[in-house]
């Protein structure tokens, strides 16, 4: 793929792709560098869009699953068909390493393939009565027109595990992808419309996220809203839906504590414990934030744990064997470099990293350990979107359940351990919506995502991510 794209990508709307005037830059975070421009939208765009999803909604939902699952296979197969095109897109807008745009590739197939079977079992249900003559059944019917807006850190995986348990359900999509990576959003269509998906069924708009937001919360033709990015912008999202009571679904930000204790196997606890931290550049929501190692192992750990990141190998995405790419902009540079000079004011000791690659033009932050880092510090109460590991040490289970627990956040958690007994404990105590024990990357398309407290509401994946775009309806029976 050419690193410079002449054209203006358009948006897609009621089955056209169209040119609207106006344009949005899209950069590599790699260079710094603008290297596309797409059509962004204005209200009246959004307004139309979702005129066109509300005329297509009664045919939409009138097919059946396995017609709305058939369609999903086909986008599969053209996503499959055009994988590393696509991968190389993401790695181009959103920095991270190819390998790992390859990985969000596959997971995209497998979230379509799964929601195309998943929603042939939208079940009801008749329940025993307990009047004579009078029946009563419970149907799942499909919520309406839905408005979804995907961030940029996983900026196709996200989008389609809003668009296609919604498609399954028999709803029409309008997706409004982050404005720094909407490429990736373009080609999804683009699969879309190759495997015949109709009018305003699906349709991308780009460009201003708070005034899109507004129309989907304003515009009663939106029956649902469902987002995922900050919990600053989800508390904004649910004060504008106050106002007519509009159903979110919302994945927000993480704290994510990961405990590694004596029991553990130390190599897998070091590898799953790279993997937790430092997977698209540690720009995750579901990201091990806080690490926290049972002091009886804590220098040996740590010995083994900064050889691990050692060996990472920071560059352009595009270069081969790259493990750690660039942060999305110089704003999330900025951040992480706050969050590191603040625990070193607190205390914390750097072993490795710390600093921005000089040599480069892009956003490029070296992979960081800092060992005694204080629960002051500005990392471990504020989410990091970065390769920044802070390590402290515990001394009891209770004590890491406790300070694992301690956070406005439960997005997710990690426990490196063997303990059977303590397994059971932390899935009963901890306070997280994923639990992954010796497992650093958890998300399953067969298993519920979502989080507690401030991390959002509801569930994404699994039979939950269906159901979360149906209506369940009573139906009672009298005169039988």
């Amino acid at each position: 793929m050419s690193e410079i794209q002449e054209k203006v990508h358009k948006v897609y709307l009621d089955g056209e792709w169209i040119e609207t005037g106006e344009e949005m830059q899209v950069k590599n975070p790699a260079t710094g560098d603008v290297f596309a421009s797409v059509a962004a939208v204005n209200r009246d765009h959004v307004r139309a869009a979702l005129t066109a999803a509300q005329k297509a909604s009664p045919a939409w939902r009138s097919t059946t699953a396995r017609e709305r699952g058939a369609l999903l296979h086909r986008v599969a197969d053209e996503v499959h068909k055009r994988a590393n095109e696509i991968a190389q897109t993401i790695t181009l807008e959103n920095g991270k390493p190819l390998a790992q745009s390859k990985g969000e590739l596959a997971m995209t197939e497998d979230h379509l393939r799964w929601f195309a079977e998943e929603g042939r079992r939208a079940y009801g249900r008749l329940i025993p009565h307990q009047v004579q003559g009078r029946r009563n059944m419970v149907v799942k019917t499909p919520i309406g027109v839905i408005g979804a807006i995907s961030p940029w850190n996983f900026p196709l995986v996200l989008a389609v595990r809003k668009a296609a348990p919604a498609l399954a359900a028999g709803c029409p999509v309008v997706l409004k992808p982050s404005s720094r990576t909407p490429l990736c959003a373009i080609a999804f269509t683009e699969c879309l419309a190759a495997a015949g998906i109709s009018g305003g069924v699906f349709q991308l708009v780009v460009g201003n996220a708070r005034m899109i937001a507004e129309e989907f919360l304003t515009n009663p033709i939106c029956r649902k809203v469902t987002f995922t990015g900050s919990t600053e912008v989800g508390r904004e999202l649910i004060r504008g839906a106050a106002e007519t009571v509009k159903p979110l679904s919302l994945e927000l930000g993480g704290l994510a504590p990961l405990l590694v204790f004596e029991d553990c196997v130390l190599d897998q606890a070091v590898e799953q414990t790279l993997v937790a931290k430092f997977r698209n550049t540690g720009q995750s929501c579901i990201a091990a934030n806080r690490i926290y190692v049972q002091n009886s192992i804590h220098d040996e750990f740590l010995k083994r744990f900064v050889a691990g990141v050692q060996r990472l190998k920071t560059g352009p995405g595009l270069e081969p064997g790259v493990d750690i790419g660039p942060l999305i902009n110089q704003e999330a540079l900025d951040v992480a470099l706050r969050q590191v000079e603040d625990a070193i004011s607190r205390g914390g000791k750097v072993l490795y990293g710390g600093k921005r690659m000089a040599e480069s033009k892009g956003y490029f932050l070296e992979p960081t350990v800092i060992d005694g880092v204080t629960e002051a510090a500005l990392c471990m109460r504020e989410e990091t979107f970065a390769p920044v590991a802070p390590i402290t040490t515990f001394e009891t289970e209770e004590e890491a359940i406790e300070r694992a627990n301690a956070s406005d956040f439960g997005l997710s958690a990690y426990a490196m351990t063997r303990d059977i007994g303590r397994i059971f404990r932390l899935a009963e105590r901890i306070e997280a919506g994923t639990l992954g024990i010796n497992d650093g990357a958890p998300t399953t398309s067969q298993s519920p995502f979502g989080g507690m407290k401030q991390s959002g509401w509801g569930r994404e994946l699994g039979s939950e991510g269906l159901d979360a775009f149906l209506e369940t309806k009573h139906v009672s029976f009298g005169g039988i």
